[in-house]
């Protein structure tokens, strides 16, 4: 079943190579020129958040891989409030299929695939630069991270889909903490305040996707409420945010009763 939904969606952006392909770069684009912000910046200060170029390519090409399969496996649940007034939603609800896995395959855009390329790439490459120490719990970690963070952010989109159960149209508020927690995910989060640092580290975990992993990955010392060891915390917090996810969206389905209201 699995394979049957998402086949039949990869064969049928990969017919149009043309546009796939463009689509692919268009994000790719995206990437360089969000990179590109922060490249300018250190190039005026040297150091962002107490670390340098290399150390800042390796938290923003983490938190990019991480949101990028997240974003391609449901980045278009944040629609669902489309589905909800148009009524479409009932369909979905009468097939034998999981209502999130028809969501994911039905919008999947495989144009995600070039965030994740540069998100991976750099991620690997600037690990390199930043000086990594390739220990097994290190390369443990390596691995682990991106994982951790694309399941952070799969929780945090399903929790975002589920808000819209109860809100008229509530896509731009999940947005805020969605792709606003992509934001920071990617940026050294001693930049932020004590007051914003403790809210996306313990209330909505951005911090925990790339900027504490990168720390632990290069043995640096972290700011107060994220230290060195928080780098390990993705996979608990990632999980605890799926347990949240899970009983939202739950209460959302059972909470809702048609088109009409």
């Amino acid at each position: 079943m699995v394979r049957t939904l998402y086949g039949s969606r990869i064969r049928s952006q990969a017919a149009f190579r043309t546009s796939f392909l463009a689509d692919i770069a268009g994000q790719v684009l995206i990437v360089a020129t969000e990179f590109l912000e922060l490249w300018v910046i250190l190039a005026q200060v040297g150091v962002l958040g107490g670390m340098d170029l290399p150390q800042v390519a390796v938290v923003y090409g983490l938190g990019s891989l991480a949101f990028g399969l997240a974003d391609l496996v449901l980045g278009e649940i944040d629609g669902l409030s489309t589905y909800i007034r148009s009524g479409r939603l009932e369909t979905l609800l009468v097939r034998p299929v999981p209502m999130l896995l028809q969501i994911s395959s039905l919008d999947m855009s495989l144009r995600r695939l070039g965030r994740i390329g540069v998100g991976l790439a750099m991620y690997v490459v600037a690990l390199g630069l930043a000086g990594f120490d390739p220990t097994a719990a290190h390369l443990l970690l390596a691995v682990i991270a991106p994982l951790a963070g694309a399941a952070i952010f799969t929780a945090l989109l399903t929790l975002a889909g589920a808000l819209q159960f109860w809100l008229v149209d509530g896509r731009e508020f999940a947005n805020a903490f969605t792709y606003g927690g992509n934001y920071v995910s990617t940026t050294p989060g001693a930049v932020f305040t004590l007051p914003m640092r403790a809210f996306f580290t313990f209330v909505i975990p951005a911090t925990l996707v790339a900027y504490a992993p990168a720390l632990a990955l290069l043995d640096l010392p972290g700011p107060a409420l994220i230290p060195t060891a928080a780098g390990w915390l993705g996979a608990p917090a990632a999980v605890l945010a799926w347990v949240l996810a899970a009983l939202a969206w739950r209460a959302g389905i059972r909470h809702y009763t048609g088109a009409g209201g």
